[in-house]
């Protein structure tokens, strides 16, 4: 694969970013809802939610977009 742009991993920071506060804030009231559809569709939000984050998370593994060097 290419290297990707500065800005190129600055938008896929920001995507990742986005994606956990819209999970966290998802799982944090979902308990607040009394509605069994939109509960549904809150938790349906959640598992797609997770699905994204793991495919960015799965890109970013498989193209050393990150690396641990000097990490100790």
């Amino acid at each position: 694969m290419r290297q990707l742009t500065p800005g190129e991993v600055i938008q896929l920071r920001e995507m990742l970013q986005m994606e956990s506060n819209a999970l966290a804030k998802a799982k944090a009231t979902t308990n607040m809802i009394t509605d069994e559809e939109l509960r549904r569709q809150v938790d349906s939000g959640v598992l797609a939610t997770e699905s994204r984050i793991k495919g960015i998370q799965q890109f970013i593994v498989e193209n050393n977009i990150i690396t641990t060097e000097g990490v100790q």
